[in-house]
């Protein structure tokens, strides 16, 4: 019997150690074994750089596209804000990133007059396959490695015109209508789409978040003043709209409505078009340009380095926010350091005018 007992009681003991070491471990084992809620800087915020990447890519894109080329897509999709992956895709149709042995691909043109691995035609490029830049021509040639020429051949500059093509017509928002641009046809887009799909490492082809607003929280709170912070915060929320010649909202805008609208959101009025916004700020040398000022862009034939034709608003060291034209897709924060054109950077809020509608709001 007492054998018994001492068993019992032995057995009740280490039930007993047994529950307390469970209940000891058990927290250990939920930290561990559950993933732990994001910071507010870790991995769940979004990344606020136009055309940002992390580490996307498929086995499929590494085995596929050669080590210059991968370097050139992701380099200038990431530069100008369109996908790598549809880059690269167009690429690959084209002439297999540069590795056909077709016409046109190394010198020359093909039987349609298109040329180099991303199949310009000579007359979209600029005119000539090989330009001096900064260049007369009006076109995509570009300058990819810095050595002063857009060479049609050069995989640098070729990848860098295609990426401003795409961007000028409507990617990454709207990259299906930038490449039925590209090239007209609908099976041309399926097919590089298609291409892209297998690049991406998720197999999806997405669009860069910079529109999420919570990228917008850290561009307001680096505005110089909270009236700047204000004017940005109206142009901002305009992304997504389209471009309306003559528009001045709500339901979209043209380049120079958007920013005379957001200036008149808080209550300061400046010229209505470009050709007036222009003369009207005080310039601000290259560089030197801030939240709230203007940049000013030669659009072709009747404009020029005294009369520009289009306008963006800064928003961030080398970023603005700008309605392009009626085919360039919505209204979207954009890059403008490596567009061509510019002309100059203005500051209207220190135009004596505007000191004074300043000082008289804050007077009451």
């Amino acid at each position: 019997m007492r054998d018994n007992k001492n068993l019992r009681l032995a057995l009740i003991l280490g039930v007993a150690a047994l529950c307390l070491i469970t209940l000891i471990m058990a927290p250990m084992m939920m930290i561990s074994g559950f993933p732990s809620f994001p910071t507010v800087t870790g991995e769940a915020q979004p990344d606020c750089e136009e055309g940002g990447q992390a580490d996307d890519q498929s086995e499929t894109a590494t085995s596929d596209i050669p080590e210059e080329y991968l370097k050139l897509y992701r380099e200038h999709g990431r530069k100008v804000g369109v996908q790598w992956n549809v880059l690269a895709g167009v690429g690959k149709r084209e002439t297999n990133h540069g590795r056909s042995t077709l016409p046109g691909v190394r010198s020359g043109t093909n039987y349609a007059g298109a040329a180099g691995p991303m199949q310009f035609l000579i007359s979209t490029w600029g005119g000539k396959a090989k330009i001096k830049i900064p260049s007369r021509f009006n076109g995509y040639a570009s300058d990819g490695d810095g050595d002063g020429w857009a060479d049609v051949y050069n995989p640098a500059d070729a990848i860098l015109g295609a990426a401003k093509m795409l961007k000028r017509n409507g990617a990454p928002e709207e990259v299906r209508r930038s490449l039925f641009v590209y090239n007209r046809a609908w099976w041309y887009v399926d097919q590089v789409m298609e291409i892209a799909g297998k690049y991406a490492k998720d197999g999806e082809v997405t669009t860069p978040p910079e529109a999420d607003e919570s990228c917008d929280e850290p561009m307001l709170e680096a505005a110089p003043t909270s009236t700047v912070a204000a004017i940005l915060q109206y142009a901002l929320a305009q992304r997504g709209k389209p471009y309306i010649w003559g528009g001045t909202g709500p339901a979209g805008y043209d380049c120079s409505g958007i920013i005379y609208m957001a200036y008149r959101s808080v209550g300061l009025t400046i010229p209505r078009t470009t050709f007036g916004q222009w003369p009207f700020g005080i310039e601000v040398p290259e560089g030197e340009e801030r939240a709230g000022d203007l940049v000013f862009f030669n659009s072709g034939p009747g404009t020029g380095p005294d009369r520009p034709g289009h306008v963006g608003m800064v928003v961030s060291p080398g970023k603005m926010v700008e309605a392009r034209c009626r085919l360039c897709g919505p209204i979207k924060v954009t890059t403008y350091r490596e567009r061509t054109g510019i002309v100059g950077f203005t500051r209207p809020l220190q135009h004596p005018q505007i000191l004074a509608q300043l000082k008289a709001r804050e007077q009451g």
